[in-house]
């Protein structure tokens, strides 16, 4: 049966910050999508995509990579092409972690954040992390799909404190809500 529904074929994550002050360590944000299939929608990832990294099949890819903040815009865009993932993929969620190599930061140490998920011209979210201040990482939402139907975005901005690799290890799962 078909439907007047449009899917949602391809979107644009997109962060940005302010860089650190001068002599501080630097303010790094990384955009990190974790795919998830079917048998396993809440279990360990298929596969991440985040900096110097992308999708296996080229359907997700990070544009843009900052590790200080500096510039105008956006300082890390992340291109996920839901179309293009095979039928196998039923879930993905994206997150954005603080790197913490040079010391313990949140998302309230650092000054102008902001997220952004857009499908073409469409917001599907804005966010500033501002219900997440005490966070080092949060997802910013989920697109989920039943089968080979049409993808569905879920927002959702949930906050997780620990490394960049904890968090890619449990993203998606129930037990990484806060």
């Amino acid at each position: 049966m078909s439907t007047p529904n449009k899917d949602i074929e391809k979107v644009e994550v997109r962060v940005k910050w302010d860089p650190s002050a001068h002599g501080e360590a630097a303010n790094d944000l990384d955009i990190i999508a974790a795919t998830y299939v079917a048998r396993e929608p809440y279990g360990s990832p298929a596969y991440l995509v985040h900096f110097d990294s992308r999708s296996p099949d080229g359907t997700i890819t990070l544009n843009r990579d900052s590790r200080t903040g500096q510039g105008f815009g956006f300082d890390e865009v992340m291109t996920i092409e839901l179309n293009r993932l095979a039928d196998t993929y039923t879930r993905v969620v994206v997150g954005v972690a603080i790197q913490q190599r040079d010391g313990h930061k949140t998302f309230g140490d650092i000054a102008n954040t902001a997220v952004e998920i857009l499908e073409g011209y469409t917001k599907l979210v804005e966010n500033d992390f501002s219900g997440v201040l005490w966070a080092t990482a949060a997802v910013v939402g989920e697109f989920v799909r039943d089968g080979s139907g049409p993808w569905v975005f879920r927002p959702s901005v949930r906050g997780f404190d620990g490394a960049p690799d904890a968090f890619a290890a449990v993203m998606g799962s129930r037990s990484a809500e806060a």
